[in-house]
């Protein structure tokens, strides 16, 4: 287009992405907070495994709710980003410090429930936000997007480990950085040069994405990607603790715990990276081959020394999340342009209700199996995700913008 800038030219760029991955990273340790003091809540009132669970299912199951119902209303199409972003992130801060108020159980799945319903507004518009910046290197800014988010759910753990078991600490923590992320986005982003259009409400909207082939092609390859991840980054702590047996402090295991979700940070960066120069199908499948096989590896490991099983995991935790953005990625690049937040919103909200059948599943597969081979069935999310690609690849669906780097 004449006078258009060429691509990644513009020099604010940079400070855009630093805005929105650090307001991502803050928002988002509000979704695992319940999870880390999980111990403490199971204490408390005397829960079962299961439904300390449920502490993260009901966010996911918010997260849905939330995102479907932004879709079908168009709202990451019709209302400016950095509103969306900003009121959802104080929303979300806001309900998940009421955990330290609630009385019990069930009104703390309550609030759960909103925590993750604010965060639908805050997840996807952010990648949204990031491209509207980029487009060369596109894969790096939203691999970088969801790294901060990725380091931002291990927050709590690292608030843990630092200041102790606890529900203060990581809760009201948690709360004030999702405050601080609200007022960052609200005084300081801006669209960029490549701004989506914004179009009027459409009912039909969803159903065209819904049809799409490349956008359910690559959604299939998500999907299987989800059915290994919120279940990996759920129990995987847990996991950690059964490996120490006791004879490894509680906060080194926490700190075990932090990285291994944190690692995932550094995977989504070497994803965007890697994705920009070979190409996302050759990334997305490499990852989820390698966070598929740390499934099945994990069984094996149990009983090794601790030093072993912390290796492991931090390896599973970073290719477990290194692919996610990607698959957003190409939603954003073949999507309709009038379309792309509502295809985004509709992606990660099948992805996250997913993700509710493999979290709870765990705890039912260590009663069958035990601890050793629980994570094997995460294994299948990966094999059907790198079928679907395989798919994509084959029909001639994807451009050179995505076998390659968007935009060369």
């Amino acid at each position: 287009m004449s006078g258009e800038p060429p691509a990644d030219s513009d020099p604010d760029r940079w400070r855009a992405l630093a805005i929105v991955a650090v307001a991502m990273l803050l928002s988002l340790s509000a979704w695992m907070t319940a999870t880390a003091v999980g111990p403490e809540l199971q204490g408390r009132w005397g829960l079962t495994d299961g439904e300390v669970g449920w502490l993260t299912t009901t966010v996911q199951l918010g997260f849905v709710a939330g995102t479907a119902g932004a879709a079908v209303l168009n709202l990451a199409d019709i209302v400016p980003a950095r509103v969306l972003f900003s009121t959802s992130a104080a929303l979300a801060a806001s309900v998940n410090a009421l955990l330290l108020l609630v009385p019990g159980y069930g009104s703390a799945l309550v609030v759960r429930f909103l925590t993750g319903a604010f965060l639908a507004g805050v997840y996807p518009p952010g990648m949204k936000m990031c491209s509207t910046w980029f487009r060369s290197s596109r894969g790096l800014a939203i691999g970088t997007v969801v790294g901060a988010l990725t380091v931002g759910k291990a927050l709590p753990w690292l608030l843990k480990a630092v200041g102790g078991p606890g529900l203060g600490t990581v809760i009201v923590g948690a709360s004030l950085a999702g405050a601080g992320a609200a007022l960052l986005v609200a005084v300081g982003y801006r669209d960029g040069p490549y701004p989506f259009p914004q179009r009027p409400f459409e009912w039909s909207r969803v159903g065209r994405i819904l049809t799409h082939r490349e956008t359910m092609l690559a959604t299939g390859g998500y999907l299987g990607h989800m059915w290994e991840l919120y279940a990996m980054w759920t129990w995987v702590p847990v996991f950690l603790a059964v490996a120490a047996q006791g004879a490894v402090a509680g906060r080194v295991v926490d700190a075990v715990a932090f990285g291994t979700i944190a690692a995932g940070g550094l995977g989504c960066v070497w994803g965007g990276w890697a994705a920009d120069r070979v190409g996302r199908p050759r990334v997305v499948t490499l990852a989820m081959a390698i966070s598929g096989a740390c499934c099945l590896l994990s069984g094996f490991a149990l009983g090794a020394p601790f030093w072993a099983v912390a290796l492991l995991a931090w390896v599973w935790g970073f290719f477990v999340v290194a692919d996610s953005a990607q698959f957003s990625a190409m939603v954003t690049e073949v999507a309709p342009p009038d379309a792309v937040g509502t295809a985004l919103m509709l992606q990660t909200s099948l992805g996250f209700l997913l993700t509710m059948v493999t979290i709870q599943a765990i705890p039912a597969m260590v009663d069958v199996v035990e601890w050793r081979w629980a994570f094997a069935l995460l294994a299948l999310g990966p094999a059907a995700g790198i079928a679907s690609i395989r798919r994509l690849v084959r029909g001639g669906a994807l451009s050179s913008a995505m076998t390659h780097a968007p935009g060369r």
